[in-house]
Parts: C-alpha cells; structure tokens; sequence
C-alpha cells in the first residue's frame, strides 16, 4: 500500500481568486458530491474525536472509483478569534480579507482506496498524524476549514511541459520522493524551475536534481473547499 504522504502548502494565506481561478481544473464532480466528500472529511475528524461509529453516506458511482486525494486543513483564524474582537468589529465587512493557518495536510498520491474512503482516512491522518502539528482538539473541530484536492493518476513529463497552476509534481530519485500539490507555485508565486527545485527540496533531493536522472511526474487536481460558493449555496 501506498504510505501516506505530508503535503506542504503555504504555511498561511488568504482567500484568493487566483488560487481559484488559473490554479484548477474545469469542475468534474457537482456541487452536491463534493458537499458529500467534505461531509466525510468532517465527520471523519468530529466522530473519530467522539469514539462514535462513522455514519453510513449514499454514494454516487463517482464517489466509489479509486482517487488519490490530499486533504488539507485550515484553521479559520478569523472565526477562532471573533470572541475577542470588539463588538462593533464582529460584523463588519463580510468580504474582509481572510487568513487561514494550515492545520495539517495528508494524503495518497495514487489511488489506493474508493475516493470516500481515501476521503475518511487522509482526513483523520491530517488531524491526527501530521508529524509538523499536534493533534486537532476539539475545541478546533468547529473552527476547521477543509480543502480536498481529488489527484489524477501519475503521468511522466518534460521539465519543459511542466504548466504552473495545472500541474502538480512528484519527483524521486535514490528512495526519495516529494510531491507538491497545483496550487502550491500559485500560493508562493513560484515559476517553473522554481517549482521544481521545491519538489526536489521536498523529497530531499539536490535543488537541480530535476536535471539530473530524477524521475519527473505530474498530476491535475480538482480543488474545492467548504468556503467554495458553490459548496456553500
């Protein structure tokens, strides 16, 4: 089986159009599969806190075909503080800008495992076993944000044909392996070769070890959240 890998997003970040608009694909699945997906994701974390047993979903035919998926979470600083902004400040404007500090991202890269339970388990992994955080509590639970990144299957590319904002990377070389998700060179502001000196540094690899005999892979993600618009209508 496939391990389950740490992805690195930026550290902290802002809601923004560009990581919406130039980084993701057309949509696939609707509105109301992804609300189930992060339902799952959700409830994952929530009942695995609570020692209850995980609630049987329905399921589309989409939903059970094996996907590689990354789950990241967010903790909503804005929400996670309002109690201690003055009153007068609670409600204003809605569309102030937003910071979010991730809490803690996991994932499989190939598709081990239908996508509702590669869903359920790189959500418990990113709460729970992300090496660089501890543990999510429950007092967080409320105040998560999730992003799922649903992978395609690994295709080989030329460092030439490598698209920033379309393409995600996994380079390995001698037992090393590092994967960056499409909207990581966005988030950072990186150009190609940047991106792929990161996926080197990521895998503990030489930064021009992608000119070298480093083996050079790509993926296209489907990226929402539960702030996408169409998630929350």
């Amino acid at each position: 089986m496939f391990k389950l890998s740490e992805c690195r997003p930026s550290e902290k970040r802002s809601e923004s159009p560009i990581a919406h608009d130039t980084a993701l694909l057309s949509q696939k699945f609707s509105p109301e599969q992804r609300r189930t997906l992060l339902r799952i994701a959700h409830y994952a974390i929530s009942f695995a806190l609570d020692r209850r047993p995980f609630p049987e979903t329905p399921l589309s035919a989409a939903l059970l075909e094996p996907r590689g998926v990354f789950t990241t979470l967010y903790l909503d600083q804005n929400v996670a503080r309002s109690d201690d902004l003055p009153k007068d400040d609670r409600h204003a404007d809605p569309h102030r800008e937003r910071h979010r500090e991730l809490r803690g991202c996991v994932g499989y890269a190939v598709p081990i495992a239908p996508l509702h339970r590669a869903v359920a388990e790189t959500a418990l992994a990113a709460a729970f076993q992300d090496s660089r955080f501890l543990p999510v509590t429950k007092e967080e639970v409320s105040h998560l944000e999730i992003s799922l990144s649903v992978l395609s299957r690994l295709f080989p590319v030329h460092p030439d044909s490598v698209e920033v904002g379309r393409h995600g990377l996994v380079i390995s070389d001698y037992g090393h392996r590092g994967l960056l998700l499409p909207q990581v060179p966005i988030e950072n502001s990186w150009d190609r070769q940047t991106f792929l000196e990161q996926t080197c540094r990521k895998a503990g690899l030489p930064l021009d070890a992608w000119r070298k005999n480093a083996i050079i892979e790509a993926f296209t993600a489907e990226v929402f959240s539960d702030s996408d618009p169409e998630v929350r209508s």
